[in-house]
């Protein structure tokens, strides 16, 4: 039986837990090589064991996002190795710390928006290449509800997120009358990841979606024909 991602090559950012892993598993599952990146060597590893074991096919790059040299020199073994991306999934992030926004500390605020838009926008740039080789490119980012409903002691998140909308929706329509590349925001909603249970400690984790819902949302709208631009947002 074919899989429907048969011969891709798909690229997960934050892809050591949490939705990345279960996104970077769910492409695997049906075929697609993926590249799994985060921080942390040890934690990837799992997660290629993991796809391993699944009968899948991985490759693991760990990388800090932050350092601009890191991406660029990924971009090009990409290139080297093999020579376009079909599926690119833009989910790493950090929540930073809850608060008022008079009271955000300016140096974290300053980190956060790093990772969560320089560092996407570096991605984009640096892939945008790879993108355009594939017959039918593919970007999805990961954002937040707060990116688009304001929401109080969120605001530095909230910011960021909006920001990561705007580069994103920004691309879609500089490259939909060019190439075949196609975007799309996706809005996990409420799920069982760390993240979540820092925002909210007090939270039973049995009482919201397991990540593996979000992934399989994500597949499910990477087979259908979306009109760049496209937003999801995962109920549940």
């Amino acid at each position: 039986m074919t899989k429907m991602f048969e011969g891709k090559i798909a690229l997960v950012t934050g892809a050591s837990r949490g939705i990345g892993a279960a996104t970077a598993k769910a492409l695997a599952a049906q075929g697609a090589h993926v590249i799994l990146t985060a921080r942390t060597a040890k934690d990837l590893e799992a997660v290629e064991d993991g796809i391993f074991d699944a009968g899948g096919s991985a490759t693991i790059a760990p990388l800090d996002l932050t350092d601009g040299d890191s991406i660029a020199r990924l971009a090009a073994a990409v290139t080297e190795r093999w020579g376009k991306v079909d599926i690119l999934i833009l989910n790493a992030a950090m929540l930073g710390t809850l608060s008022p926004v008079s009271a955000i500390d300016g140096a974290e605020f300053a980190r956060l928006f790093t990772l969560n838009v320089t560092a996407q926008q570096v991605m984009i740039a640096s892939f945008d290449a790879l993108l355009r080789k594939s017959e039918a490119g593919r970007l999805v980012a990961l954002t937040s509800s707060v990116g688009s409903s304001p929401r109080a002691f969120w605001g530095a998140y909230g910011a960021s997120k909006a920001a990561l909308e705007n580069l994103v929706d920004s691309y879609a329509d500089e490259v939909k009358n060019l190439s075949q590349v196609r975007t799309a925001i996706v809005d996990p909603g409420r799920t069982r990841t760390q993240m979540r249970a820092k925002a909210y400690p007090g939270e039973d984790p049995s009482s919201v979606k397991e990540p593996a819902v979000v992934a399989e949302e994500i597949l499910a709208m990477l087979q259908t024909e979306f009109v760049s631009g496209h937003r999801l947002v995962v109920e549940g």
